[in-house]
C-alpha cells in the first residue's frame, strides 16, 4: 500500500517561521514535522511514499532525498503553484496507482497508528476524525452511528467531528473532478451524499500545527513524553 503526504502549502499562518523554510520542514523536538509521518508510515510497513510540494519544494527534496535514509522510497509530485489539496492529490495519481492509498497532511501531528489503515476496505474514502479543537468548534462533518460520514454538521443522528487530515482514499474519488485548483472537501462531500465515505473517531493525541504557538506547545508535549 502506498501513502501520500501533502506538503505544498504556503504556511502563511506560520510566518515568520516559514519565510525561508517550508512548513513541513519546521523542526519540532529535534526533527522536521514531515519526518514524524515518514517514520510512522515506515514503522507499519508503508514504504512507498509520494510527497507533493510547491513553496520552497526544493528544500523538501534536498532534506528527504529518495527516502532511503528512512527506509522508504519517496517520489515527488512538484507543483509550479499550490493546486489546493484536491487538485494536488489528483495531479499525483499517476504515482499512486489504481489502489486505495493512505493520505496524511504534512502539517498535523498525531499518535494515530497508520497500521489500522493498511488494506482498509473502503468504497471511496475512509476518514480519521478527531474531537473538535478550539479553532474548529463546529467540526467538519457528522459521523453517523453506522460509521458513515455526512456533510451536514447539524445531523440529529450523528456527532460533528473534525477531519484529522489522515485518511484512506480510492483514486476513483477523483474521477469527475474539475479542472484547476479544488479542495479535497469538494469530492468528499459528493461521495458523502452517495453514502460512500466511512470514518472513525480517533481519541488519542492530535495537533493541527497551524500557528507558531501550536508548534511550540506540541514540541513541549513531545519532549515531556520522552
Amino acid at each position: 500500500m502506498k501513502a501520500m503526504i501533502l506538503a505544498a502549502g504556503l504556511g502563511k499562518r506560520m510566518r515568520p517561521l516559514t519565510d525561508n523554510t517550508p512548513k513541513p520542514l519546521l523542526p519540532c523536538a529535534g526533527k522536521p514535522l514531515i519526518v514524524y509521518h515518514i517514520e510512522a508510515l515506515v514503522a507499519v510497513g508503508v514504504t512507498e511514499i509520494v510527497i507533493n510540494h510547491a513553496y520552497l519544494g526544493e528544500q523538501i527534496e534536498a532534506c528527504l532525498g529518495d527516502g532511503s535514509a528512512f527506509g522508504a522510497s519517496i517520489r515527488y509530485s512538484p507543483e509550479k503553484e499550490p493546486m489546493n489539496t484536491g487538485a494536488g492529490i489528483a495531479n499525483a495519481l499517476p504515482l499512486l496507482g489504481d489502489e486505495p492509498f493512505i493520505l496524511t497532511n504534512g502539517d498535523v501531528w498525531s499518535d494515530y497508528d497508520y497500521g489500522q489503515l493498511i488494506n482498509k476496505s473502503i468504497e471511496l474514502a475512509h476518514l480519521v476524525m478527531v474531537s473538535n479543537p478550539e479553532h474548529n468548534p463546529q467540526g467538519d462533518f457528522s459521523l453517523m452511528q453506522n460509521g458513515r460520514l455526512l456533510p451536514d454538521r447539524e445531523s440529529a443522528d450523528g456527532v460533528a467531528l473534525t477531519y484529522s487530515g489522515i485518511s484512506v482514499l480510492h483514486p476513483k474519488l477523483f474521477a469527475f473532478c474539475p479542472r484547476g485548483p479544488f479542495p479535497l472537501r469538494q469530492p468528499l462531500i459528493e461521495a458523502m451524499k452517495e453514502q460512500q465515505v466511512t470514518a472513525e473517531h480517533h481519541q488519542g493525541a492530535w495537533t493541527d500545527v497551524g500557528t507558531p504557538e501550536r508548534l511550540e506547545i506540541l514540541e513541549q508535549q513531545i519532549l515531556s513524553n520522552r
